[in-house]
């Protein structure tokens, strides 16, 4: 009996995600990445040196043109931990900040193997 409740659970957790929007899924994983406690790192390049790092990014999206078509921007945009002075740890007052990379920027995007405690 505890296995028919657990599949008729199932179904209807499967059929509640399926229904949401492709919006409202999106939220779904976003909430499910920052309890696995995503940390990734952007950094952006000028020439071989790094210009700008942020840190503590759940995730770079690309962005996509309003209207019928929907299409693919040539940018990538998130939110992240400006690293001013480019230590590679979010100090107490460098603040979470909006970016813009465009696809033809130079950039590494990878999750940090060092996450400060």
């Amino acid at each position: 009996m505890k296995k028919i409740v657990l599949l008729f659970a199932a179904l209807i957790a499967a059929a509640s995600i399926t229904a949401c929007t492709q919006e409202t899924q999106n939220k779904i994983t976003r909430g499910l990445q920052n309890w696995t406690g995503v940390d990734g790192v952007l950094e952006v390049y000028a020439g071989n040196a790094v210009a700008k790092r942020f840190l503590k990014i759940d995730k770079l999206s690309t962005a996509e043109a309003t209207g019928k078509g929907g299409e693919a921007r040539a940018y990538r945009f998130g939110y992240g931990v400006l690293d001013v002075n480019l230590n590679g740890v979010a100090d107490p007052d460098e603040k979470k900040v909006y970016f813009e990379v465009s696809e033809f920027a130079t950039y590494v995007f990878y999750e940090n193997p060092n996450p400060a405690k």
